[in-house]
């Protein structure tokens, strides 16, 4: 019995960081507010999502559905994108890209990046998201760019403001 008390200390000890880390459920709405695209003359880079793990694999069906059709041109506003997936998260950061359209030549009209990581109930997030301008031929024209950083509580909903675009994001752990 003596041997075994020292293993259950150390396992009592690393008990609390390996329960932290667990699986949570991230949304993000992109919108434009009011009004035309702002031209930007610098097209987003082609290693956008270097270092991020696509989403498609841990997609989930959105919860904010009743937020995202408030914001409908009617009110002054226009989705561009809203997805819901599910993600480890812990004090490491974690990337995660995403987007929405058909892709011409390595961009999409909506791409971004969130990185994630949780820290005592809170989570850091950086949102990095471009709205793309194609040509006539497929070729990135243009960008629009909101890049934001923050840190948000654990099932609120956190609102990032960036002119003439905004994101909504929402971190639950089911």
């Amino acid at each position: 019995m003596r041997v075994l008390r020292p293993l259950f200390l150390l396992l009592c000890l690393m008990a609390p960081q390996a329960f932290a880390d667990g699986l949570f459920q991230i949304e993000v709405i992109v919108f434009r507010q009011g009004g035309e695209a702002l031209s930007t003359s610098q097209p987003a880079p082609d290693d956008w999502a270097v270092g991020a793990n696509p989403i498609a694999d841990n997609e989930r069906g959105t919860a904010l559905d009743g937020e995202a059709a408030k914001l409908n041109p009617g009110n002054g506003y226009e989705v561009l994108l809203h997805k819901a997936w599910a993600q480890n998260l812990s004090a490491v950061q974690d990337k995660a890209s995403l987007s929405t359209g058909n892709e011409q030549f390595g961009h999409f009209p909506v791409e971004g990046v969130v990185t994630l990581s949780e820290q005592q109930r809170l989570v850091d997030l950086q949102a990095d998201f471009w709205i793309n301008r194609f040509d006539n031929d497929g070729l990135l024209t243009g960008s629009e760019r909101v890049r934001q950083k923050t840190r948000l509580k654990l099932g609120e909903l956190t609102y990032l403001d960036n002119g003439s675009l905004g994101v909504l994001v929402k971190v639950t752990q089911p």
